[in-house]
Parts: structure tokens; C-alpha cells; sequence
């Protein structure tokens, strides 16, 4: 339900800096950690932080494609830093943008559901670290280790839990309650650890898209949250928490 735009153009992947490869032996110092089903001990959060069989770290760059809508579907990723926004793009070349991930996110997991095609494109919006697991590495960890697999079913709910209070968001809320709340899911409110007051700069045009409204209305509003103090420019986008108030009035 995100507002359409036109597709501006085609984009180019990313070329991956080379990244400094682990030692064997570092790595399996590292991951062996906890119990799992062949009497290794097995770390999830060591096995999304290093690279071994099947599983390639990559730098991208800012703005660059990580994958195209239409690419073969033939891998999972892992955001370690950094932002992303997901788009689809129609058959009459309108692009939408349908969400933004952080770090910690997993993407492209359709590919474990039999999709042999992206069905969507995911570009950089900040710098970020990614690790592509091949879809046989994917699904070898997730069938050996339970750790592993009951994290990644954790986020998948969340996710899905995500997209469901997002359409409710999307009926039934005003688009400033929309652009808050938005703008909150950033700054990473309402979630574990510390928010992150200064998000990375994020144009209105997405913005717009993200919650189904005009870039205009989205100006309209970020002045009246900046005139309230609500947000502060500052080489980033300061969220301070006082805007939870525009979420929750009625």
C-alpha cells in the first residue's frame, strides 16, 4: 500500500571490496560454542559474523544494489551494519519501496521458500557489511543446528508481526501518525538496547512512499515535528522520544 513512483532507470550491482579472510582454525574457535544435534558446540551469532563454507562476506557502498528484482533467488543475506530499503517494481515500471532493514536482518529468504526469482530489489542506504549464506549452506545450518534455526524463526515472526502492524498502521492512522511512527521504527524505539537518536539522512521521497502519502505532506509534517521539537537536523535526523505523543493521541 505504499504510494507508486516511477522507476527512475535501470541500477547496477555492486562490485564487493575484498574482505579480510578468517583462518580456519580462528573460526572454529570462534562458532563452536554452544551444543548441537552432531555433539558440536555451535554459536548462531559467531556463524552470522564470519565467513566459512558457503558463506562470503561483502562490503557495499551507499546507494549500490545488493540484488535485482528478476536475479535467481539462489541465497540468503545477512545485514551485519549498515541500512537497506526493499522495492518492487510493477509490470508498467512503477518502483515502491515497501520497507527499510537494519542491522541484525535477514533478507532474500524467499529463496528458501522455492521462489527462483527475486521478487524484489534491495539497495544500500548507508554503508553496509552483508554475508551472503548460499541456499545449501542456508539450509544445512538450518536442519542441523536448533539455535540457529530457532533464531531465524524468531525474526521471521517478528517480521511478520511487523508487516501485520504496518497494514493495521496503513487503514487506520493519519499520515502524520504513519510518518511518527515510521520515523520511531528507525530510530529503533520500542526495541531491545539503546535507540539510535540520529538516523542516517533518508529522503522525504521514501519517506512518502513508505507510508502511502506525498512527498509535500511528508515536508508539511517534518517541519511541524522539527517546530515542535520533536526532531532536530543535525547531521543526521535526530529522533527524540517526545514523538511517541503524535503516535499515541487520539
Amino acid at each position: 500500500m505504499s504510494l507508486l513512483r516511477e522507476s527512475e532507470g535501470s541500477t547496477n550491482i555492486a562490485r564487493p571490496k575484498p574482505i579480510r579472510r578468517i583462518s580456519a582454525a580462528a573460526q572454529n574457535s570462534t562458532h563452536l560454542r554452544r551444543g548441537s544435534k552432531n555433539g558440536r558446540e555451535f554459536d548462531p551469532h559467531a556463524f552470522l559474523a564470519t565467513i566459512g563454507e558457503g558463506r562470503n562476506a561483502m562490503l557495499f557502498p551507499k546507494k549500490q544494489t545488493i540484488f535485482v528484482q528478476g536475479d535467481p533467488a539462489d541465497a540468503v543475506f545477512y545485514l551485519q551494519t549498515g541500512k537497506v530499503k526493499l522495492t518492487v517494481v510493477s509490470k508498467t515500471g512503477k518502483e515502491a519501496t515497501i520497507g527499510i532493514l537494519s542491522d541484525g536482518s535477514f533478507f532474500g529468504e524467499g529463496s528458501l521458500a522455492g521462489q527462483p526469482l527475486r521478487m524484489g530489489s534491495v539497495t544500500a542506504i548507508t554503508d553496509c557489511a552483508v554475508l551472503r549464506i548460499d541456499k545449501k549452506a542456508m539450509v544445512d545450518a538450518l536442519h542441523r543446528e536448533h539455535e540457529f534455526s530457532d533464531l531465524f524463526v524468531a525474526y521471521l515472526l517478528a517480521r511478520n508481526v511487523r508487516y501485520e502492524e504496518d497494514l493495521v498502521d496503513q487503514l487506520f492512522n493519519s499520515s502524520e501518525k504513519r510518518l511518527a511512527r515510521v520515523l520511531l521504527m528507525l530510530a529503533h524505539f520500542g526495541k531491545e538496547g539503546v535507540p539510535e537518536r540520529v538516523i542516517p539522512k533518508i529522503s522525504q521521497e521514501i519517506l512518502a512512499e513508505m507510508i502511502g502519502t506525498t512527498r509535500s505532506r511528508v515536508s508539511f509534517f517534518m517541519n511541524r515535528f522539527r517546530k515542535l521539537g520533536l526532531i532536530h537536523y543535525n547531521g543526521g535526523l535526530e529522533v527524540h522520544s517526545s514523538l511517541l505523543s503524535v503516535v499515541l493521541h487520539d
